[in-house]
């Protein structure tokens, strides 16, 4: 992957208009200080991938034990599950990325780096999402199923960790792929409390370049090449698992 962006300012490099002059050699792998700005913008991709993976990890734990309360039948816990969701979704990411660092240790006094900080802010905000998919996942498995698991004397969490989540994972799994996509776009953000992510890398090399035309028409690049690779693997998933459930 990353040689097949190292060949875009090269593929770009006759580009130009009457109003701006692209200067694609600062990104070139053919010159010393094009290919060094070029490793400076790719290093922030192992760690926007890393934040990415963890966030959506703890996102799926905190979403499934929040879509709990909603297949209960008391009416308290249920207002407890769409409460959590409803507030969570309304809040801007961005807006959760900076209180978690600047306001959480004023009101705890509890102070994180902004690594954890963006990966809190991440992670409780697409678990709102998360809940969702599990909770609509696991209402979609027929009652019938549920009543299969009574019968063999099984307790509730019991009937659902052996009998409805098995079934219910591989119904979610095109979802979780699909939001795996939507937190590795929205991990940029987190460039905003000084993550040295693509996004963060990117706004660095701008300040010394004074060339942003350029460089982040190259940052879209990258994250549109990650994306589609990701995106590529989950459409590969999605028919995998269709073609099972036909088999």
């Amino acid at each position: 992957m990353k040689k097949l962006i190292l060949l875009v300012p090269l593929i770009l490099t006759s580009c130009g208009s009457a109003e701006h002059e692209w200067a694609w050699y600062i990104l070139s792998p053919n010159k010393v200080n094009g290919l060094t700005n070029l490793k400076f913008l790719l290093s922030g991709m192992g760690l926007t991938i890393y934040i990415s993976v963890i966030s959506i990890i703890i996102s799926m734990f905190l979403g499934f034990v929040v879509a709990i309360p909603s297949l209960a039948k008391n009416k308290f816990l249920t207002y407890i599950n769409i409460g959590y969701v409803e507030i969570v979704r309304a809040i801007p990411l961005l807006v959760l990325i900076l209180w978690v660092y600047y306001g959480l240790p004023i009101m705890t006094g509890l102070s994180f780096s902004p690594f954890v900080s963006g990966i809190i802010a991440l992670a409780i905000s697409e678990s709102a999402f998360q809940a969702e998919i599990f909770r609509a996942g696991i209402n979609s498995i027929k009652k019938s199923q549920w009543e299969a698991g009574s019968s063999l004397g099984l307790t509730f969490y019991k009937r659902l960790r052996l009998v409805i989540l098995p079934q219910a994972i591989k119904n979610i799994l095109p979802a979780l792929g699909n939001q795996f996509v939507y937190v590795l776009k929205m991990s940029s953000l987190v460039s905003i409390i000084g993550i040295a992510d693509l996004t963060r890398k990117a706004n660095e090399l701008v300040v010394s370049t004074y060339r942003p035309l350029e460089i982040y028409t190259f940052l879209i690049l990258e994250y549109l090449i990650l994306i589609l690779i990701v995106s590529f693997f989950v459409r590969k998933l999605e028919k995998r698992l269709k073609k099972d459930g036909n088999n």
